[in-house]
């Protein structure tokens, strides 16, 4: 089965942020596409094919980098969908950060400091599992994480949210000037399906590890979250550094648009096998002759 990618593409990407919200994305969309798990993974397993082979070529040309941004609430398939989505790229290209609390001497820098540090260089892919978005979700959401950033008082106004989302913006604006695409996932799981997924971990002994009493306490601030999220994808949504609100309900059409974004961005950038100048010929053609002798 074939999907008109493009126009799939274009139902889940946000560029422009003016007049969004969630509830114009269902979490259990399929773009109309009748999909069904099968035949999704057979077109996500020709997209690990095509992202290894650019990838390749962004590697060797070294002039573009690639970040991409995962955002989501507990049990939406993050690690699921970096997993299944990076798993034909050459390590040696490919960096993923994950980022719990902050420590005490992160805390003790900007909040932009941690992530800078882990930012792709030339060449290469990077995954950042969570990101600076956290400064405007979970430290939006609970006060007290805000509250030992030991920022100064007069700086914690009630404008803080709209400044660091206004920095975060400039932030990636002045990536994508220096050549890092910026794409970002906010993974859009229903809370019916959060459930689900919950007591799935809880019910099955393999999968309790991925469990903590915590989730459940953060699934009491789901409007918040949501409302934080909200406004963080219109506040930051751009052409340079879109956001696509990915439906996450089923893993495997999650997976799928994924690997299609990225895709389509790195087709989108003119990649290509560096060409040797004439000296570089000569060069080759010297030390083949000195191998035939």
């Amino acid at each position: 089965m074939k999907i008109e990618t493009a126009a799939m593409l274009r139902r889940f990407r946000v560029e422009d942020g003016k007049g969004f919200t969630l509830q114009q994305h269902d979490p259990a969309d399929l773009a109309g596409s009748g999909l069904d798990k099968k035949s999704a993974e057979k077109l996500l397993a020709n997209g690990v094919s095509r992202l290894s082979a650019l990838q390749d070529m962004l590697y060797a040309q070294d002039r573009w980098g690639v970040l991409c941004i995962f955002q989501a609430m507990d049990a939406a398939g993050k690690d699921g969908a970096i997993k299944h989505v990076f798993s034909g790229v050459n390590p040696q290209g490919c960096h993923v950060a994950s980022f719990k609390a902050p420590s005490a001497t992160e805390r003790d820098h900007d909040f932009l400091w941690r992530h800078a540090a882990q930012l792709p260089a030339r060449g290469q892919i990077g995954i950042h599992n969570r990101s600076w978005y956290e400064e405007v979700l979970v430290a939006r959401v609970h006060p007290r994480i805000l509250a030992a950033q030991m920022l100064p008082s007069r700086l914690v106004t009630k404008d803080i949210w709209k400044e660091r989302l206004e920095d975060i913006a400039a932030f990636e604006r002045y990536l994508a000037r220096q050549g890092i695409v910026v794409l970002k996932f906010f993974l859009h799981l229903s809370p019916e399906e959060q459930k689900r997924r919950f007591l799935s971990r809880i019910e099955e002994p393999s999968k309790n590890w991925k469990f903590s009493p915590a989730d459940v306490a953060e699934r009491r601030h789901w409007d918040s979250y949501m409302a934080a999220y909200e406004e963080a994808i219109a506040r930051t949504a751009r052409p340079h550094a879109p956001w696509f609100v990915v439906p996450a309900d089923r893993k495997w059409f999650t997976r799928l648009v994924v690997v299609e974004a990225i895709v389509a961005a790195l087709e989108g950038l003119d990649l290509h096998y560096p060409v040797l100048d004439e000296a570089d010929r000569m060069a080759l053609a010297e030390a083949k002759a000195a191998l035939d002798t």
